[in-house]
C-alpha cells in the first residue's frame, strides 16, 4: 500500500537512459496507455495525479503523511498476525497468478541491459565527465541524445 503527499512528485527518470523498471506494477494498476505515457516520456506526476489515477493508495496533505501512515499501520496491528498473513498470501497469490513474475523477470533482464547498451555507456562516461548530477539532469529534461552522443537540437525537445 503506498502513500503520498499530495505535492510530492513519482515518476521513473532513467526511462530517458539508464533503466528499464523491475516492476510490473504500473502496468497493473494502469494500464498500458497510462503505463506507455510514464514509460515513453519519463514524465513525473503530483501524489494526487498518481491517486486520482490508482497507482496509490492515498495522497494526503505533505505535513501529515507519517501521522496518516502510522496510523494505518496501527490499525493493520490490530489484525491476528496469522489471519493477516494468510490474507496477505491470498491477495500475493492472486496477483503472481496473473503472470507479473515472469514479467518482473524480464524487465530486470532488460534493466541491465539498457545499462551495457550503447546509450547507458554513453550515459555513464558523460556523468563521469560532467558529473552525475549534470548528466542526470540532461536525461531527465530530455536535453541530451543518448544515441548520438550529443546535444539534442532545440527543435527535437
Amino acid at each position: 500500500m503506498v502513500f503520498m503527499g499530495e505535492t510530492a512528485e513519482i515518476g521513473y527518470m532513467p526511462a530517458h537512459v539508464w533503466g528499464c523498471p523491475t516492476t510490473a506494477m504500473w502496468v497493473f494498476r494502469l494500464g498500458a496507455e497510462r503505463t506507455k505515457h510514464m514509460m515513453f516520456t519519463g514524465d513525473k506526476i503530483t501524489g494526487r495525479e498518481a491517486k486520482d489515477i490508482g497507482l496509490i493508495l492515498k495522497a494526503v496533505p505533505d505535513d501529515t503523511l507519517d501521522d496518516v501512515v502510522e496510523a494505518m499501520a496501527a490499525r493493520m496491528a490490530s489484525v491476528p498476525v496469522n489471519q493477516f498473513t494468510m490474507q496477505k498470501m491470498v491477495i500475493n497469490q492472486a496477483i503472481e497468478a496473473t503472470g507479473i513474475m515472469n514479467t518482473q523477470r524480464l524487465a530486470t533482464i532488460f534493466d541491465g541491459i539498457t545499462r551495457h547498451s550503447p546509450e547507458g555507456l554513453n550515459f555513464k562516461a558523460r556523468s563521469e565527465d560532467v558529473g552525475w548530477k549534470q548528466a542526470v539532469d540532461e536525461r531527465d529534461r530530455a536535453t541530451w541524445d543518448w544515441t548520438r552522443n550529443q546535444p539534442l537540437a532545440p527543435s527535437n525537445r
